[in-house]
């Protein structure tokens, strides 16, 4: 089972459209994971229409269209493999601990909120993963997604893309 993970699309705020190469991963995934600060409901809208299956959650930049639609928390059970989605999870310091304590019974947490890319385990076995931002880089040198394949009850070939600098604006 082939993932998608992106978080903190911020749009039309921060990029005018997803990256195409990450429009070039919906239909190869069969599971797209979102976690949140989407700003506008177009790319939720275009999310739900060319995902095989999407499991997302809103951010504190989303507003309440966004919120009626979303969950603060989403869950979902894809291989064997039990996952939670979030966006925020609070400071880098003490992530793991704080996490595993919040999400018992989790094997797999997909977070975003920061920009910044993450992928660590938690000693009792949670896994973290942070895709990072596909429009917004901030202090990271590039803007990022990824992607991950659940077979046989484990998580293999996580992968963190890289994205091409965006054209300058004239």
């Amino acid at each position: 089972m082939r993932l998608l993970l992106m978080s903190d699309t911020h749009l039309p705020r921060r990029a005018k459209q997803l990256p195409g190469p990450l429009l070039d991963e919906l239909p190869r995934a069969d599971v797209v994971f979102h976690a949140g600060d989407w700003v506008d409901t177009a790319t939720l809208d275009l999310l739900e229409s060319r995902s095989a299956r999407l499991v997302a959650v809103y951010g504190n930049n989303d507003g309440p269209e966004l919120r009626a639609r979303l969950p603060e928390v989403a869950y979902a059970e894809l291989g064997g493999l039990r996952f939670a989605v979030v966006h925020e999870t609070g400071a880098a310091q003490g992530r793991e601990a704080r996490c595993a304590a919040r999400y018992p019974g989790t094997d797999v947490l997909v977070f975003g909120h920061s920009h910044i890319p993450w992928d660590t385990t938690a000693p009792g076995g949670l896994r973290l993963l942070n895709p990072g931002s596909p429009t917004d880089r901030r202090r990271q040198p590039h803007c990022t997604y990824m992607t991950a394949t659940v077979t046989d009850a484990r998580l293999t070939d996580v992968r963190l893309h890289r994205l091409p600098p965006r054209p300058a604006a004239r």
